[in-house]
């Protein structure tokens, strides 16, 4: 026999400081985030000591019932809640039935340092969340280190950023609130090289990779999707560098160019030091 909702208004205590954290101001009083969807709610499950609630429908919790598990596993409060209730939660169209409660799991800048990484993505000002989340996608699939997100930029923890990462969030380190000059500075005293990415660069990618430099540890900086990055950021820079266009394409958007770029690094790291491994956070 299925289990009757437990949770059956919008109005109950539980439901509304989960629906707070769609608010940003919320978010950083509490530390405490949403994450929805199957695939966040599992690697948060799996990721130790993050997942705090889980919100999830009759439906969901019994097609779902390996997530449900993990998430008990984890510790988490699992409550089952009517259609309605998940809808109010969520911050999405078309609620999958799961949404997770989550504790913030940003790493201090200084940690990431003495990991002495050897390729990490900088976002340096860039406000759109879903652009932040696949860029933090992007630099999991290319094996990257580490994430830093200044003070420039958008909050980590936006639901449309957590969506866009796709749990890549939850993989590998990730700092925020950096200013852009605190962050490069570390990188180059960790012996990191910094290649600012901009579609006006003086040098292209091509021509980097022909002079055999991007072997060594390196920091991409991603700038504003509309307008690149301003002087001061380019010039704390060991290099600016454009994606060549080939073809007669105006311009990549920021994802697509800081996946070509990162994997290019990845590609020229493993050239020249073998396939080194991933950290795993």
């Amino acid at each position: 026999m299925t289990a009757a909702p437990e949770l059956i208004s919008p109005k109950s205590p539980r439901v509304s400081a989960a629906r707070r954290l769609a608010k940003r101001n919320f978010r950083g009083k509490e530390r405490l985030f949403l994450a929805e969807g199957p695939q966040a709610v599992r690697e948060a499950a799996g990721h130790a000591d993050t997942l705090v609630e889980l919100f999830a429908t009759v439906d969901a919790a019994e097609r779902y019932a390996d997530i449900v598990g993990e998430a008990r596993a984890a510790g988490a409060r699992v409550h089952l809640a009517d259609e309605d209730v998940i809808a109010d939660i969520s911050t999405t169209v078309t609620p999958q039935g799961l949404v997770g409660v989550c504790r913030f799991l940003d790493t201090p800048f200084q940690d990431i340092l003495a990991a002495r990484p050897k390729l990490v993505a900088v976002l340096a000002h860039v406000r759109d969340p879903g652009n932040a989340g696949t860029v933090l996608r992007c630099a999991d699939a290319a094996g990257a280190e580490a994430v830093v997100l200044t003070d420039a930029s958008v909050d980590l923890y936006n639901p449309k950023a957590v969506r866009a990462s796709v749990g890549s969030l939850f993989h590998l380190p990730v700092a925020v609130g950096v200013p852009v000059e605190t962050a490069v500075r570390g990188l180059k005293d960790a012996g990191v090289r910094i290649l600012a990415a901009d579609g006006a660069g003086e040098d292209d990618l091509d021509t980097e990779l022909d002079k055999g430099t991007m072997g060594t540890p390196t920091a991409w900086v991603f700038g504003n999707e509309a307008w690149g990055l301003p002087e001061e950021t380019r010039a704390l820079a060991d290099a600016v560098v454009r994606v060549p266009i080939h073809g007669r394409a105006e311009s990549l958007n920021l994802a697509t160019a800081a996946a070509v770029c990162l994997y290019a690094s990845a590609r020229a790291q493993r050239a020249a030091g073998g396939c080194r491994s991933v950290t795993s956070s």
